[in-house]
C-alpha cells in the first residue's frame, strides 16, 4: 500500500520517518504490565510515534494444552508443534492474548489492530531445518511490510501474533523473538525494544549487582559460560539475541514496570541494557 505523499519512499523509510519502533514482549509479561505502560504507549501514538508490537504467549499456550490433556514438549528450546498443538497455539496467540492487548490499549484511549502473521500473508514461513524433531515450527522467509504500513497509516497500532503461513496455506508456529527481529529488519528498524520483568542484564561489580548499560552478543555468551548470567536470565538474554536479525543492530532490554519506560528509551535516556552485535 502506498500513498500519493509517500509514493517514492520504501516501507522502512516511511515508517522510520514517522517515528516507528518495534517492541517485543512475552504474553505473560504484557498481562502483568501496569496500566501506566499502556498509557505511555498511547501517549506516544498520539504524539505521532507508531509502535509496532510483536508478542509471545508461551505460558498461556502450555496452560491451555494442559487443560486439554495435550502434552507439552520442547526440543532445543522450540515447542514441538503438531497440527493439534498448532490449533491451540493459534487460538491462544491470535485469540485471547492478541485481543487482550488490543483491549488494554483501547481502554487507555489508543487505537490498535490485532492480527497474526497468517492474516494477509503478513508472515510467510517455511519449516525450520529441524522440522523432523519439532514439527510445524517455521522460519520467516518474508514479511509483508506494506500491510504494516497500511495499518499504521490508518492510525492503528499493529499488534502481531507470531504465526506464519506458506504458499499452500500450511500454518507454522514461529518463535516470537525470531518474528519480531524479522519484522524490524523488514521495516529497516535498527533498534528494537524488548520489554521484560527485569531491569536489564545484571553483573556483580565490586560486590554489588549492577545493570550493564551495553554488552555485545559475544560478551553475553562468555558470561553464560562463566556463570555470571544464570538461571532465568539465560532464556531472556538468548531471546533478545534472537531479535538481532538482518538490519537490526541492537536490542534494548528494559523493565516494563518502570514509569514511562518506552518514552524514556526513545528520548535517548540510558536505561536498561543495550545488546549490540559488536562494539
Amino acid at each position: 500500500m502506498r500513498t500519493a505523499l509517500d509514493n517514492n519512499k520504501t516501507t522502512g523509510e516511511q515508517l522510520k520517518a514517522n517515528g516507528t519502533f518495534v517492541m517485543k514482549c512475552g504474553g505473560s509479561t504484557l498481562a502483568e504490565l501496569p496500566d501506566s505502560f499502556f498509557e505511555d504507549l498511547v501517549k506516544l501514538q498520539k504524539n505521532g510515534v507508531s509502535p509496532i508490537i510483536v508478542h509471545g504467549g508461551g505460558p498461556a499456550i502450555s496452560d491451555n494444552l494442559s487443560k486439554l490433556g495435550i502434552e507439552t514438549k520442547f526440543v532445543n528450546g522450540l515447542r514441538y508443534t503438531s497440527e493439534e498443538v498448532l490449533d491451540v497455539v493459534e487460538m491462544v496467540l491470535a485469540g485471547s492474548i492478541n485481543k487482550g492487548i488490543v483491549r488494554r490499549i483501547g481502554q487507555s484511549g489508543g487505537k490498535a489492530l490485532g492480527l497474526s502473521g497468517i492474516d494477509g500473508q503478513l508472515i510467510t514461513a517455511e519449516p525450520v531445518a529441524a522440522s523432523a524433531e519439532v514439527g510445524l515450527v517455521g522460519d520467516v522467509t518474508k514479511v509483508e511490510g506494506a500491510l504494516i504500513e497500511g495499518i499504521v497509516q490508518l492510525g492503528f497500532m499493529p499488534i502481531i501474533a507470531p504465526l506464519g503461513v506458506d504458499a499452500n496455506g500450511q500454518r507454522y508456529n514461529i518463535n516470537a523473538d525470531t518474528a519480531a527481529g524479522a519484522v524490524a529488519s523488514e521495516l529497516g528498524v535498527e533498534r528494537m525494544i524488548v520489554v521484560t520483568d527485569v531491569p536489564g542484564i545484571l553483573k556483580t561489580l565490586n560486590g554489588e549487582k549492577r545493570v550493564l548499560p551495553t554488552v555485545t552478543v559475544q560478551e553475553i555468551e562468555d558470561m553464560i559460560q562463566t556463570g555470571e548470567i544464570y538461571g532465568g536470565m539465560i532464556p531472556k538474554v538468548r531471546a533478545a539475541i534472537a531479535c538481532i536479525h538482518g538490519k537490526v543492530q541492537e536490542v534494548v532490554i528494559v523493565d516494563g514496570s518502570e514509569p514511562g519506560i518506552l518514552s524514556r528509551v526513545l528520548s535517548g535516556e540510558k536505561i536498561g541494557t543495550k545488546i549490540v552485535r559488536m562494539q
